[in-house]
């Protein structure tokens, strides 16, 4: 485990928040891979704090299914499952698409307009080398597509599987061309929504996230065959 880049750990009842934050940072941009033992010392060693703070956050993760606790291994980086991947994928390619028609329909000019923002940095971003970023900008066109779809119950559904998910996003933009495939379609999804054309943001939010699948198998099962 590389020791560059270490925060610093400071106020006592915001370690474990801290200590949590860069776990799951660390998994989702790689610098954790899957399969890799979590030695509790190292880690303690390496974000200078003591045990406690430290499982806790593990514990959190552990529930986010970041990661899992193998017996006489300790704390390991979940491996992501093709099986599991595929059934987040079909969830959200159903959930996500209702959401866009709901949000076309429902949507007022303000909140299309806030869309457009939030795709315009996504395209940003696109040139960032931190991928995190890239994410984090992904992660806000959700914000407003979900949070103005008229349907409180799709948010919540998505937002207990976000770790997950932003996984997945991760090891989909790790195929090279994916990223431009990726703002080519959601241009065509906003695209769809200024036209108030309900059943093209569905079409398109859910082929925005089968091809997502597709390039994320791609890698997963590439994976696998090494």
């Amino acid at each position: 485990m590389s020791s560059d880049a270490m925060p610093v750990m400071s106020r006592p009842e915001t370690l474990r928040g801290h200590v949590e934050s860069f776990l799951r940072e660390a998994i989702m941009n790689g610098r954790f891979a899957p399969g890799e033992r979590l030695v509790e010392r190292e880690l303690c060693e390496m974000l200078k704090v003591s045990r406690p703070p430290l499982r806790e956050a593990l514990r959190k993760l552990e529930a986010e299914k970041l990661i899992v606790i193998v017996p006489h291994r300790g704390p390991v980086v979940a491996s992501l499952d093709i099986a599991e991947a595929r059934e987040l994928y079909a969830l959200r390619g159903l959930l996500e698409g209702f959401a866009a028609h709901e949000f076309a329909r429902l949507a007022s000019d303000k909140d299309i307009v806030k869309l457009g923002k939030a795709v315009n940095n996504l395209h940003k971003q696109s040139s960032n080398p931190d991928r995190r970023a890239l994410i984090e900008a992904k992660s806000k066109i959700y914000d407003v597509l979900l949070g103005c779809c008229g349907n409180r119950l799709i948010t919540e559904v998505l937002q207990g599987l976000l770790s997950r998910i932003n996984l997945l996003r991760a090891t989909s933009f790790s195929r090279p061309e994916r990223l431009h495939e990726s703002l080519a379609e959601i241009d065509e999804l906003l695209a769809c929504i200024k036209k108030r054309d309900g059943e093209g943001a569905q079409r398109m939010a859910t082929l925005h996230i089968k091809n997502a699948e597709n390039a994320a198998l791609e890698v997963l099962e590439s994976s696998t065959e090494q």
